[in-house]
């Protein structure tokens, strides 16, 4: 009896084995929308120690923009939010391995994270940005020699950025935006780089601290993120994200979480509504124009084209019964 319990214990341990072999074969490592939905819970990889976007506060409770987005998502999907912190290095790891559902961790959309995750559409423009002292503000990254370090937080477009256009700076790397804070008070780096969102907040939030360089690099966007292939839930993403543009519910989320930091004037800057970008929206704006213009000259020029040619016919018969 003992013999063939142990059999069917290992007999189980293979076939599960097996199934995770399969699994990892397939590369499917994600759960559809509808096993979430079937689940009751979904879980979103978070920052937990970037204020204003992603913190725990003093009561243990995860607050902040991506918090904020993340609760909606929740409720309009029925399910309850497990909130999972994640550093800026793991994202793409988290996603991978199942870990996570969604990545809403201020994650930057490139062409290279793209190869690896799908995107959904953006929910926040952002660029680069460095922070330094107010008694040696860094203005410009070409000033900096080997022995003066830029500190930087391991996988962000920070980092990526500055191995490939500045190979020549030091780099002092760090985990968390946590430590990468501490590194700057403590004065062992000159600078930090980072998304100009965070060193903007940083800031203002502390004093003696200049933003020196407010735009570094090409403007990019943020947004949510899930693991390759999960076509489902990004679909829902997708609708949900525009959805939620037709009530202004990033304006929202920005009075709520981010006006106490950048203030309003930074509202339309910093917000993308609908999935669509003020850039790519005035492009389609001024497109639509251009239609409307050709259009109506289009319509201008066939009704003269048909006033000349009843002139033509008017004058034709005259002549004729005149003749």
């Amino acid at each position: 009896m003992k013999k063939a319990k142990k059999l069917l214990i290992a007999a189980s341990a293979l076939a599960m084995a097996f199934s995770v072999t399969a699994l990892a074969d397939d590369g499917a490592v994600y759960r559809t929308l509808d096993e979430i939905k079937e689940s009751g819970k979904i879980n979103i990889g978070v920052f937990s120690d970037k204020n204003p976007f992603g913190y725990v506060d003093e009561n243990g409770e995860y607050q902040g923009y991506d918090i904020y987005f993340a609760n909606r998502l929740a409720e309009d999907l029925g399910v309850d939010v497990e909130f999972v912190s994640t550093e800026a290095a793991s994202r793409i790891e988290f996603l991978e391995t199942g870990k996570v559902d969604v990545i809403l961790a201020n994650f930057t959309v490139t062409d290279e994270r793209a190869e690896v995750v799908d995107f959904a559409l953006p929910y926040m423009n952002v660029a680069l940005g460095v922070v330094s002292p107010d008694d040696n503000v860094i203005e410009s990254l070409d000033d900096l020699t080997a022995d003066d370090p830029v500190i930087v937080i391991s996988g962000t477009t920070a980092e990526t950025y500055l191995v490939e256009n500045y190979p020549d700076l030091t780099l002092q790397k760090y985990d968390t935006y946590a430590s990468a804070k501490n590194a700057l008070e403590n004065g062992n780096g000159v600078a930090w780089a980072n998304d100009n969102t965070e060193v903007i907040a940083y800031a203002l939030q502390n004093e003696g601290y200049t933003v020196g360089i407010p735009s570094l690099g090409s403007q990019d966007t943020i947004a949510p993120a899930v693991s390759k292939g999960n076509e489902t839930l990004l679909a829902w993403l997708n609708e949900e994200i525009e959805a939620l543009g037709e009530e202004q519910f990033f304006h929202a989320d920005y009075e709520a979480t981010l006006a106490d930091t950048y203030g309003l004037e930074y509202e339309e800057t910093l917000v993308v509504e609908g999935g669509q970008p003020a850039a790519e929206e005035a492009e389609e704006e001024s497109g639509a124009a251009e239609t409307e213009a050709v259009e109506e000259d289009s319509e201008v020029a066939e009704t003269e084209a048909a006033e000349v040619e009843t002139e033509v016919v008017e004058a034709a018969e005259t002549e004729a019964v005149t003749e």
